[in-house]
């Protein structure tokens, strides 16, 4: 045997994240929780969490994001639904004129009685916790770059446009492969874009060559919207990534460190990092996401001070943070896996 090659894998955070303390803050005998949508109303902040074993969405609250108390089930899947009757998942909530609206994925998996789709479900509240949903879907897949699938909805209302805006991701069933955009007036019927899908893997980088999917875009800020990504490698191995863009929608620039979020060798995100939920505060950035390792999914956080994400200035090249000319920004690479030739 011969070792003919390696592979240089992300590890740890860059682009000014920084991880808080060195264990999750939502899981441990929980179990799977993942994919969550966070926002802060009169200082609480609230969360609404893919939920693996009840296969539903839940909601918590906590007094700095770090603590939270029990979760309880807010959004179950439906028996019988030929769309959500297996799975309800990967909330995004706006508040908008009083109420809550959230956009969810609903999943079917496949069975002899019936195929695997993902769509997208939309439903109110009035206090966050019970909510209305609407029977049939507000989205489906039936293009051909969505396969089966539409999912991990990321919406924003704007006020510039008077109209939701949505990012959503479609493709493959286990993981969506790029990510689309759409418009509505009033978050029930939605109009594609043409010209999806508006973001698609990196041929050129190895640790998003695989797929890119479930987006947060933050609202506009200084005239960049700003998209936090899951980017997955060949092996399917997930981080976060991070790109900006003055519309929303066209050139896109990624950031010169990307990845920005990648796990920590021995730690409870060692074996992947997936989708992010990021919210500004007085002082900059807080950022839950959800990592793993051989044994389930779990939600930390990380923070980041102020509001400069660390992208060139107009005009200017990016940066090499390491300094020996890789281009691989700040992430600490190391040869994780050989390729080994018999």
């Amino acid at each position: 045997m011969s070792i003919s090659g390696y592979k240089l894998k992300p590890r740890g955070m860059t682009g000014g994240w920084k991880p808080v303390g060195d264990q999750p803050v939502l899981g441990g005998p929980l179990g799977t929780c993942f994919d969550c949508h966070v926002m802060r109303e009169d200082g609480i902040y609230k969360i609404w969490f893919s939920w693996r074993p009840a296969r539903c969405i839940a909601y918590a609250e906590s007094p700095d994001g770090i603590h939270w108390d029990n979760p309880r089930v807010v959004l179950t899947a439906v028996t019988g639904s030929d769309w959500e009757g297996h799975e309800v998942n990967r909330p995004t909530i706006v508040k908008k004129d009083g109420l809550y609206h959230m956009w969810y994925t609903g999943q079917m998996f496949a069975k002899e009685t019936n195929p695997a789709r993902s769509c997208i479900g939309y439903a109110v509240s009035e206090d966050g916790i019970h909510w209305k949903r609407r029977e049939k879907p507000v989205m489906e897949p039936h293009l051909a770059w969505e396969k089966i699938t539409v999912m991990c909805p990321h919406v924003l209302w704007e006020d510039e446009l008077q109209c939701y805006r949505m990012w959503y991701s479609a493709g493959r069933m286990h993981e969506a492969d790029a990510i689309g955009i759409a418009v509505s007036k009033d978050g029930i019927t939605w109009e594609k874009d043409a010209d999806n899908p508006i973001f698609t893997p990196n041929p050129e980088k190895y640790w998003e060559i695989g797929k890119v999917e479930a987006c947060f875009v933050c609202p506009k800020r200084n005239g960049w919207y700003h998209m936090f990504y899951l980017g997955m490698d060949g092996d399917l191995i997930a981080c976060v990534g991070l790109a900006r863009s003055r519309d929303g929608k066209t050139d896109w620039q990624r950031h010169p460190s990307n990845p920005i979020i990648a796990g920590f060798d021995g730690s409870w995100d060692w074996s992947g990092i997936c989708k992010a939920s990021v919210l500004e505060t007085e002082n900059g950035y807080m950022l839950w996401y959800n990592g793993c390792n051989r044994r389930f999914e779990e939600i930390g956080l990380a923070v980041h001070d102020g509001f400069d994400l660390g992208f060139p200035k107009e005009g200017e090249e990016g940066v090499d943070e390491r300094g020996d000319g890789t281009g691989l920004g700040g992430v600490n690479y190391y040869v994780r896996d050989c390729i080994a030739r018999y």
